[in-house]
């Protein structure tokens, strides 16, 4: 319940700051270009909050966080005084209108760099992408990349830790071979893979783009002995105790690391188990039930405790951190690689490329806002940027009910000199509505499928 209460107000929190910042860009613009602006709503629905400010604009904070707008006077829904004709939307002209309403995809992308901007100035703790282990037989293996060397290069772009590594490799789905550099600890020596990328299969519902390449990143290890114990769990109320080491469950002999027994456990929701634990180097066996909890569709065990594991390597180790004019240029970078990527992945949606199953909804939004939350302000600040630039994307699509709808049908009458008729905007925003209810409704069954497994 709490992780639920957490991501839900992670996620309103996160979208009424997109969403605010987003339709702020649409209002500065339209007030700079002298429309009227009579409403500024964050939220849908019933107002939990208004004011009317002195610039004669009503603020509302709506009930329903899923979206927001500016409604700006217009002749064309509003009766409109004879004084007030100059101040409508319709009145500006085409490239002013245009201006408008991309103001608000342009904000989310602006409001991108300016979020990766602080968090490369605050610092982001990082590590490098380091291969452990190259999986036998795997594409990796076939070009002869070696264990424990630094990728340093995907595809020509530079890379500093796994994120890095990811989004180059996702954006290079589709293609038939992908370059990859690497570097031995000491980084006198470099070398160039080519990776055969022809029969990649890869589906990020099922696995990461590392493994599906035979890439295993270095981690600590994880030992066997117990670091911490939940408070009222499982194992607090069997005894067990910080430092005990797992050395059997049901008398069968746990493997080192934690692997075996975090996999043999959850086998056994809500029946009664005979672990074999070491104390202060005595054995000694315990009775526990483990507790039965849902997890990507069904029930599995659950006792309440955590591993001890190594320390990472300082060598390992980095901090995505810099000055005030180098944190500036890296957000840029940053942004603009998202954007390309994104909008990449939006072709290979169409040409088949990319699975309409890796589509995601508000569900999977607001986990990452969770998870992002927990993990400190800086990663905050991160999926922020990210959503961000998703919005502004999203929204410069050409569907007719989105800023992209609206910006195609100001193009054709800049090329054209006349406006689109009003019953073919009619039919495409009935279109474009429909056509955006069939990818929300894609996207929230990709969102229960993961829940329910």
């Amino acid at each position: 319940m709490f992780d639920f209460i957490w991501n839900a107000a992670s996620f309103v929190i996160a979208l009424g700051i997109l969403v605010t910042v987003h339709e702020y860009g649409h209002f500065w613009v339209a007030r700079k270009n002298g429309v009227k602006v009579e409403r500024f709503s964050v939220g849908f629905g019933k107002a939990i909050w208004r004011k009317t400010g002195l610039d004669g604009t009503e603020y509302v904070v709506a009930m329903i966080p899923l979206g927001g707008y500016v409604k700006m006077l217009d002749e064309r829904v509003d009766d409109v005084s004879e004084q007030d004709k100059d101040k409508t939307f319709n009145s500006k002209s085409v490239y002013q209108r245009i201006a408008i309403i991309a103001a608000g995809p342009f904000a989310n992308f602006a409001f991108a760099i300016f979020a990766f901007y602080l968090m490369f100035l605050i610092g982001v703790p990082s590590i490098k992408p380091i291969i452990a282990d190259v999986i036998p037989n795997s594409i990796l293996a076939q070009a002869q990349v070696a264990d424990n060397v630094e990728i340093i290069e995907v595809a020509g772009k530079r890379v500093r830790d796994w994120q890095d590594v990811n989004l180059a490799l996702v954006g290079e789905i589709g293609s038939d071979s992908i370059l990859l550099k690497t570097k031995t600890a000491d980084s006198q020596f470099i070398s160039s893979h080519t990776l055969d990328t022809k029969n990649w299969q890869f589906s990020p519902e099922k696995t990461s783009a590392l493994t599906s390449l035979g890439i295993t990143p270095f981690r600590p290890k994880v030992h066997n002995e117990i670091a911490r114990v939940s408070a009222d769990s499982p194992a607090q109320r069997a005894g067990l105790q910080v430092g005990d080491t797992l050395v059997a469950l049901n008398d069968d002999v746990l493997a080192p690391g934690w692997l075996d027994f975090s996999q043999k456990i959850k086998n056994f929701p809500e029946q009664e188990v005979m672990l074999t634990i070491e104390r202060s180097g005595k054995p000694l066996t315990l009775t526990i039930i483990p507790e039965g909890i849902e997890s990507e569709g069904e029930l599995v065990g659950y006792l309440g405790v955590s591993p001890k594991a190594d320390e990472w390597p300082s060598e390992y180790k980095i901090e995505l951190s810099y000055d005030l004019f180098t944190a500036m240029e890296e957000s840029v970078v940053r942004t603009w690689n998202l954007v390309t990527l994104s909008f990449d992945m939006i072709g290979k949606l169409i040409t088949g490329d990319v699975s309409v199953k890796n589509l995601s909804g508000p569900i999977a939004i607001a986990q990452g806002a969770g998870d992002s939350a927990g993990y400190g302000f800086v990663y905050f600040l991160g999926f922020l940027a990210l959503i961000s630039i998703n919005l502004g994307i999203i929204n410069l699509l050409p569907l007719p009910v989105l800023d992209g709808g609206h910006l195609l049908y100001y193009v054709i009458e800049l090329l054209t000199g006349k406006p689109v008729p009003e019953k073919i905007q009619e039919v495409g925003f009935k279109f474009g509505a429909l056509a955006l209810l069939a990818l929300m409704s894609i996207a929230l069954f990709n969102d229960f499928s993961r829940v329910l497994g």
